[in-house]
């Protein structure tokens, strides 16, 4: 399957992505903070995938806006 995009859509769709990215970030952050008292295995895994995503948002934010985090004195 292959489909043909131009650079709006392809923005468009990269904007989306990094929209469900931090919803997720978000999601998965509350659900570490509400575990962590009850179960911390299950919260350490909560927050693990935390930090998957954002590294996921890093990624994409370095492609939607090259360089501004270098710009902004941030090297992670």
């Amino acid at each position: 399957m292959t489909e043909v995009v131009d650079s709006g859509e392809l923005l468009r769709r990269l904007q989306r992505a990094r929209a469900c990215a931090e919803q997720e970030r978000s999601t998965w952050w509350v659900r570490s903070e509400e575990l962590r008292a009850t179960d911390p295995d299950a919260a350490r895994e909560a927050a693990v995938r935390t930090v998957a995503f954002e590294a996921v948002l890093r990624v994409l934010d370095e492609v939607l806006t090259p360089g501004r985090h270098a710009e902004a004195g941030v090297t992670e």
